[in-house]
């Protein structure tokens, strides 16, 4: 009897293993360069119009890498690193040549409340420091809660400003609820001022930022090259992370339905449609843990023109996902193995670049 009790114990945990393990293909044909070199957690970076890189370490420093010289950029405000949350994003303005205007994202202790909430504040550059610092948005209340602050930036092209704040980690109050912030994204004016067309404007207590909500924790965001639509994704709890298109005013259904469960394997709810919500394009289960996204939209890779990359940082990879007609029809895994993915962009030459912890920034290659 112990035997059989011992044997069923082990084929569970095969059983367990094997499901949680990630079903893309690895793709050997593809490599990379090490650009930026010794980097502890690179969650964003930007090219600046002479193609050097403003880059964000997480524990709360902007570098200026040009001519492989790295320049800390000074006088940040201050940081809250707790957890998940630290010095998130950059962006740069889309008329950067003629403003100067850098904008990023930041886990912020402002307030009345202890611990920290996600900012968005823009700034510019001289003399290696930021000037002219201007607090565009800052989330609240404050909490000591270490997990889902979000949080990335884009600019579409009429120059309206976008950027994702997670929930916190408070899912049963603040995704569903347009009155509090988190789990929602947001748009803005430029200069932080809010567009009167937003969805929520007159709406009684709403956050007149938020553009949609029902978001759990969004740490992918990128503009379509085509079509203009914002497409992020987003970490589900176990199993369910998303890529979801953007739309105005639209719930995307988190904590009420959800293609997850909670990490001990329970339910979260046994609903994953449901009248008013949206589904997602696409869904990962096992969960990859997503973080950082980018369109291929140059040549410089043959037939990848079009795919959606998307990193892992579960399984440290860099998720190629072919698209057709609006879906997910393919994916494999290129630079595997190569440590947790948590930033990507394409860069002004058409190569993509992807920021990978305890590594750096590197160039990927097609063999």
């Amino acid at each position: 009897m112990r035997i059989k009790k011992i044997y069923c114990y082990i084929l569970l945990l095969l059983t367990f293993s094997a499901c949680a393990q990630d079903k893309n293909p690895v793709n050997n044909k593809n490599s990379h360069e090490i650009i930026v070199p010794e980097l502890i957690n690179p969650w964003g970076f930007v090219f600046l119009p002479d193609s050097s890189m403003l880059i964000t370490e997480k524990e709360g420093k902007i570098i200026h890498f040009k001519n492989k010289i790295k320049k800390e950029i000074k006088g940040l405000p201050e940081i809250y690193v707790r957890g998940q949350g630290g010095l998130l994003d950059i962006n740069i303005h889309p008329d950067y040549k003629n403003n100067g205007w850098i904008y990023f994202s930041y886990a912020s202790p402002k307030g009345e409340e202890k611990g920290g909430n996600t900012a968005i504040m823009r700034a510019k550059i001289k003399n290696d420091s930021l000037i002219n610092k201007d607090l565009l948005y800052k989330a609240e209340p404050n909490t000591t809660k270490g997990q889902h602050f979000g949080s990335r930036i884009v600019f579409d092209k009429q120059g309206y400003l976008y950027f994702s704040i997670g929930e916190r980690g408070n899912r049963d109050e603040n995704p569903q609820d347009i009155t509090r912030d988190g789990g929602k994204i947001y748009r803005l004016n430029a200069d932080g001022t809010i567009p009167i067309d937003n969805p929520f404007t007159n709406s009684k207590g709403a956050k007149k930022a938020i553009w949609s909500y029902g978001h759990r924790n969004p740490q992918g965001m990128e503009l379509h090259p085509e079509t203009q639509d914002i497409w992020t994704h987003e970490h589900g709890p176990k199993g369910g992370d998303e890529i979801n298109i953007i739309k105005k005013g639209k719930n995307y259904g988190w904590p009420v339905i959800t293609y997850g469960k909670n990490y001990s394997g329970t339910s979260i709810t046994d609903e994953t449609k449901k009248e008013g919500m949206e589904q997602p394009l696409h869904y990962w289960d096992p969960s990859i843990a997503p973080s950082g996204m980018s369109f291929i939209s140059s040549n410089n890779y043959g037939d990848w023109k079009g795919s959606l990359l998307v990193g892992s940082l579960k399984f440290s990879y860099l998720d190629r996902c072919e698209l057709k007609n609006g879906k997910v029809i393919k994916e494999e895994r290129l630079l595997d193995g190569i440590g947790r993915v948590r930033s990507i962009e394409q860069g002004p030459d058409g190569f993509i670049y992807v920021g990978v912890e305890h590594l750096g920034i590197v160039k990927l290659i097609r063999n």
